[in-house]
């Protein structure tokens, strides 16, 4: 008020001719009076009525605190999501400049979970660091020789156009792997060429009835491509299991529809489960029909482990029926997306370690493991993030938010909201025309061969000739400040045929495998 007074006295007082300064106090006091007053008045916030302007000021810091603590406050081992360690780690990466770190380690090595893997006194030089892991079971025709670390699913709607350029260009320059995510393959994939993986979802988005049914003349005209090289069933996904989810029909944009199928400016659903099966049985003989309808090519399915009955099921349908999908890619429930509800980002789905552990567990106590390959992904960032994945029973890992980091992300966690500030999760014309990409694409093929490079020394140093050596025995882990245990005899590890024979004692599945049915994904309780 006492602005105001100032303000009212003042320009009352003051002559026309007054200098220029003094008309522009002037009319910032007025201003200031003005949003005084407005503040005063208005019902929706308590702290503006009793703090007029000065409540301003609070939400204005509230809105720049992500980047003051980004920027100043959170140290480098800081993980949320990822510290600022990971992210120069990336980044050093991708742009291919001297990613060493002096003065020793920065971990905390008597904390608890601490990690490290036991070295070899006879190291070997491995010279290839081009990992192969090949994918496709008895029944496939065409099986692909899969990276042990490709780019995990994101969309073409979810992502940048030029975002999908660069991931696709770098997958192509280091011959890796690039998952469609379940917005299908729009021609950004098809520009330069780069190996796809076609994540199908419950919207069967390409290949789909006007009802959103799945349409199999559709599937297998696209499915045929020859840059196409596996097709992958998703379930589920980490970051918000169990959830459907609808893009608005605001953002539908031609190139959008064109890629999935669907009408332009209509709302496009994805509904939380599948119509094209119901039961484990149908789900295998789907996945049969998928891999004849594409002329053999690997199928499989992703998901995020919920209930263990449910994965037991599939499990009982294959025994069933005899069909076995190429591969299962596990999603930890700590994945990223661009949004979901909180409460499924932070309490919904089961993390990594305890998933893939129990899908491949099941595979190897079914003597089912030998064909049927695993992929895994959750906050895989660094070439021990990939050593300890495949040493707990991944065949190969995937990254989204890694090759985000590579593309330029500087995780301001805007992905929501298409203000992306460096284009990559943004269909804003103006925002994305700053990813250019050339540029990005040559980084993102970086961070993949340097990963991989350094996975080529890690393995080398335990003594080991090929990553896919790696298990639980060459990991350890410190439990407490007075005791450190190899993975291998922290969790359990069953041997083939266990469950076959009986032999599997731990509560899990003495517990639910009696519950599994293949002919019903509920428990027979």
């Amino acid at each position: 008020m006492l602005v105001f007074l100032l303000t009212l006295a003042g320009s009352t007082l003051l002559p026309s001719s007054a200098p220029l300064p003094l008309a522009v106090v002037a009319a910032a006091s007025g201003l200031l009076s003005a949003v005084g007053i407005w503040d005063l008045v208005q019902t929706r916030q308590a702290i503006r009525r009793n703090y007029p302007i000065l409540g301003h000021i609070r939400f204005f810091l509230e809105l720049i605190r992500p980047e003051i603590r980004q920027y100043f406050l959170e140290s480098d081992q800081e993980r949320i999501p990822f510290s600022r360690a990971q992210r120069a780690l990336v980044y050093q990466r991708a742009k291919d400049v001297v990613d060493k770190r002096p003065f020793g380690t920065q971990l905390d090595v008597y904390a608890d979970d601490y990690e490290w893997i036991n070295h070899s006194i006879a190291p070997v030089h491995i010279k290839d660091w081009n990992f192969r892991v090949r994918v496709g079971g008895p029944d496939c025709a065409q099986p692909y020789e899969m990276s042990l670390f490709n780019i995990s699913a994101m969309s073409f709607g979810a992502l940048s156009a030029n975002a999908i350029l660069a991931l696709n260009k770098g997958a192509q320059i280091g011959g890796f792997a690039h998952d469609t995510g379940e917005g299908s393959v729009s021609r950004y994939h098809r520009e330069h060429g780069g190996d796809l993986i076609w994540e199908i979802g419950s919207g069967y988005f390409g290949c789909r009835n006007d009802d959103g049914s799945f349409n199999p003349d559709r599937f297998a005209a696209a499915a045929g491509n020859a840059q196409v090289k596996m097709i992958e069933i998703k379930l589920s996904q980490g970051a918000k299991p169990g959830h459907g989810g609808m893009l608005p029909g605001a953002k539908v944009t031609p190139e959008i529809a064109a890629a999935r199928g669907i009408p332009v400016g209509v709302d496009c659903i994805s509904p939380s489960g599948h119509s094209a099966f119901s039961t484990p049985v149908q789900m295998m003989e789907f996945i049969a029909r998928l891999r004849e309808l594409c002329g053999g090519k690997p199928v499989g399915f992703k998901f995020c482990l919920g209930h263990p009955w449910e994965f037991f099921a599939m499990c009982k349908a294959m025994l069933k029926t005899g069909i076995t999908p190429d591969f299962v890619v596990v999603d930890g429930g700590e994945g990223g997306t661009g949004a979901a509800p909180v409460e499924f980002s932070d309490h919904v789905g089961t993390p990594l370690q305890e998933a893939l552990l129990l899908v491949h567990n099941t595979l190897v106590g079914l003597n089912l493991r030998p064909q049927v390959k695993l992929g895994a992904g959750g906050k895989i960032i660094s070439a021990f993030d990939v050593a300890r994945t495949l040493a707990l029973g991944a065949d190969w890992c995937n990254s989204a938010r890694g090759f985000m980091f590579a593309l330029g992300c500087l995780q301001a966690q805007a992905c929501h909201t298409g203000h992306c500030p460096t284009g990559v999760t943004t269909q804003d014309p103006l925002r994305q025309r700053a990813l250019v990409p050339a540029d990005k694409a040559a980084r993102v093929a970086s961070y993949h061969r340097n990963t991989l490079e350094a996975l080529a020394e890690l393995t080398g140093a335990a003594g080991l000739t090929h990553p896919g050596r790696l298990g639980p025995q060459h990991i350890v882990r410190r439990v407490s400040s007075s005791e450190v245990r190899l993975v291998s005899t922290l969790l359990t590890f069953l041997k083939p045929g266990d469950l076959l024979e009986d032999r599997a004692k731990h509560p899990v599945y003495a517990m639910f495998w009696k519950m599994a049915s293949a002919d019903s994904f509920a428990p027979a309780l």
